[in-house]
């Protein structure tokens, strides 16, 4: 191993050396949800950043949706931008790729190294840290190096000595559906390559604009066409044994001239150590604001790449003079907020969120001012919007409910008159499914796909946009969107205690059967009937209602966990971590478990919480029981690790579970609150008494007021099963 990595990595040790608590990436492991299905991105990033820079695979499946799969050491070169979690493949724009000889321009086949430019990694030499990757590449005895600030890139390629030494710019390999529609390659003098590549895929018109430089001359930059389109360029170099040569990308959703400008801003020198580290202290610093106790040193293993893994999207999405392209195809300039993209709503409403409205109260209102900037330019609020592109991925109004979260927790920063606005109309819009709502009161099974997924959704929303409503005094919208909050009850079959499809006629779906599964295919999405019976954390009194009272409820919900895991022969990959019909891994499930404890039952809650911790998530590439989806399965294990979390989506009411640590700190935006589990061990699972600056707090629940304002939340634990509220 060269000089210079060994010295990185004593650096890295010594970081690992300090005082348990003083640097906290060191109990990240990116490899976590590398396997199984969890599709998290490997590389080096910065919190939040533009550039997620790391190996690209050959895509083989699903399963490779982030370039990155633990089974899979092909690499076609090292790209700047990668999704995290996702279950759609994009992005890999301007990928990089050091290579020796004569090599053919093309992604090749695993079959044939000779096919492409790619080749086998070392991974058993494979370094990854929080802002820092390192790899051997097999085929070309070269080491490839990469650290990254927001908006750039830095490579440091250590070659053989060769006569034919050479890094390649790749235009052509994008995500898995993606494909570049125009591409530019041109040379800045003998050390500076500039260009753009425009793509369609999953984001049906994404710009993306790049300024690079190299460290040392190129002899000559060789640029190759495929269809008269500029779509490799190769700078030459001649090397000796063990030289480095370096290289920086700045990127840009604007300009060539902003690229440029975002290199200079952000990373204008030479020293990749000190880039590496400064990104490890930007990471660290992030990860500060939650601090744990805990004698599990794998749970705080878990824990820290969870809080990693949700740092890694939302994506900054404008450029350091405030300059960033509307979802109407516009540069605008807005210097008041940090634009950003990558918002996978119907994931991340859920507890995503929520926690960046407890952790990162400052970013949480740039989230809902670029939700707002989107709404603005495209006439809604974004569903699951990709670099400047809408996708209108998933079901319902996910955009609504933290918006609506926003206003109903008094955070300040965004105009609230627009946010209600956004919300009204994006709920009013007659379009996915909401005209047949609109005209039956539901929507009926024979005119839309997913029905009961996209009603119980939109009924979701509503009652977050009813909430809001009432807190800014708009009562006539509070009263019409709390009656359309309540049209899943349309669904609901008190026969079989389901929620079925109806359709237009208003009869029943025949024949039913509630594990069913068809994917993309029934009225479900991503689910059956087990788990949408749950999906109305918004109106848990209407619920119980529904099974004519709470006992009835109980019953079916116990049930929930112990009837057969069997899904039919055409269920959804996404449905994953299973108990019972209980699917953790995909995100309607999330919220079902603190259900117990609005019931009046919270040891089943806590019994199935720490059921799930333990056994669903865990230190290992498949460590994740479904896709990571941008943050969310992270942000449902910190919630529920710190104690709590936010059933109805929208509101601020935190219900208590089982806290797994003996202490946390958060660093909120009153200061810090100070969680004090007493007594607490597996056995002692049970919440016996919660006191609040001293003073006991006789409910089920923590408000976002509370947990804002800071102080000291005492919980003491035991194995007795009871209630304390």
């Amino acid at each position: 191993m060269k000089k210079s990595i060994l010295l990185f990595m004593a650096g890295l040790l010594a970081i690992a050396c300090r005082p348990s608590g003083e640097n906290l990436t060191q109990y990240v492991d990116t490899h976590i949800g590398t396997g199984g299905h969890g599709h998290v991105f490997v590389g080096a990033n910065v919190p939040f950043g533009f550039v997620q820079l790391g190996p690209t695979s050959i895509p083989q499946s699903w399963d490779w949706c982030s370039g990155y799969h633990v089974t899979d050491s092909t690499v076609i070169g090292f790209s700047h931008t990668h999704l995290s979690g996702t279950g759609i493949g994009d992005l890999f724009d301007v990928t990089v790729m050091p290579v020796i000889g004569e090599v053919t321009y093309a992604r090749g086949t695993e079959e044939d190294q000779n096919s492409g430019l790619w080749s086998y990694a070392d991974r058993s030499k494979e370094i990854s840290v929080p802002g820092y990757y390192s790899v051997p590449l097999t085929r070309y005895g070269i080491t490839a190096e990469m650290t990254a600030t927001c908006r750039t890139g830095m490579h440091r390629y250590t070659f053989p000595a060769s006569e034919q030494a050479g890094i390649v710019i790749d235009l052509l390999n994008g995500g898995c559906w993606d494909a570049t529609t125009a591409s530019h390659i041109e040379a800045c003098g003998d050390n500076a390559v500039k260009g753009y590549r425009y793509s369609k895929g999953w984001a049906d018109n994404q710009k993306i604009y790049f300024y690079a430089e190299f460290s040392r001359p190129f002899t000559d930059l060789n640029i190759h066409s495929i269809n008269y389109m500029p779509l490799y360029a190769k700078a030459d170099f001649k090397t000796a044994e063990g030289e480095q040569i370096m290289m920086k990308v700045g990127l840009s959703p604007v300009s060539e001239e902003n690229a440029k400008e975002n290199l200079m801003a952000e990373n204008a020198g030479w020293d990749f150590d000190a880039v590496a580290e400064a990104a490890d202290q930007e990471w660290n610093k992030e990860l500060s604001r939650i601090r744990i106790e805990t004698a599990d040193e794998t749970a705080r293993k878990v824990f820290y790449t969870a809080l990693y893994h949700t740092m890694i999207a939302p994506s900054t999405y404008s450029d350091i003079n405030g300059d960033y392209r509307g979802s109407d195809d516009q540069v605008r300039n807005d210097k008041s907020f940090t634009n950003y993209t990558t918002f996978s709503l119907w994931d991340t409403y859920r507890a995503a969120m929520p926690l960046y409205s407890i952790y990162q109260p400052e970013r949480f209102v740039d989230f809902i001012n670029a939700m707002l900037h989107i709404y603005q330019e495209q006439g809604k609020l974004p569903v699951w919007h990709l670099m400047s592109c809408e996708t209108n991925c998933m079901v319902g109004n996910p955009g609504i409910p933290p918006v609506a979260d926003a206003i109903l927790k008094d955070f300040e920063g965004f105009d609230k008159e627009l946010a209600f606005k956004a919300m009204k109309e994006s709920a009013l819009r007659p379009d996915r499914g909401q005209n047949f709502r609109m005209e039956y009161g539901y929507i009926p099974s024979d005119l839309h796909k997913e029905s009961v997924a996209y009603d119980m959704e939109y009924a979701l929303a509503d009652g977050a946009l009813a909430e809001a409503a009432k807190k800014l005094g708009k009562m006539e919208d509070y009263e019409h969107f709390l009656e359309r909050s309540h049209s899943y009850r349309h669904f609901y079959d008190p026969q079989t205690r389901f929620m079925r499809g109806k359709d237009s006629k208003g009869n029943f779906d025949t024949p039913f059967n509630p594990i069913h599964s068809a994917h993309r295919a029934n009225v479900y999405c991503e689910g059956n009937a087990w788990q949408y019976v749950w999906l109305t954390p918004h109106d848990f009194e209407g619920l119980e209602a529904c099974f004519g009272g709470r006992e009835q409820m109980l019953t079916k919900l116990d049930s929930l966990f112990i009837v057969p895991s069997y899904l039919g022969e055409d269920a959804s990959p996404d449905i994953s971590g299973l108990i019972g019909q209980y699917a953790h891994g995909n995100e309607p499930s999330h919220h079902i478990l603190y259900f117990y404890t609005m019931a009046g039952q919270p040891w089943k809650t806590a019994d199935k919480v720490r059921q799930v911790l333990s056994e669903l998530y865990h230190a290992e590439p498949d460590g994740l029981s479904g896709n990571e989806d941008v943050g969310q399965m992270s942000a449902w294990y910190i919630l529920s690790a710190l104690g709590f979390y936010q059933v109805e989506p929208a509101g601020g009411e935190y219900w208590f579970g089982s806290p797994l640590f003996d202490k946390a700190e958060i660093n909120v935006a009153g200061g810090t609150l100070t969680i004090t589990a007493l007594n607490n061990s597996d056995t002692n699972r049970y919440i016996q008494k919660i006191t609040l600056n001293g003073t006991p707090l006789e409910r089920g629940y923590i408000t976002h007021d509370e947990i804002a304002a800071g102080g000291e939340l005492v919980i003491e634990m035991g194995d007795t099963q009871t209630k304390w509220y």
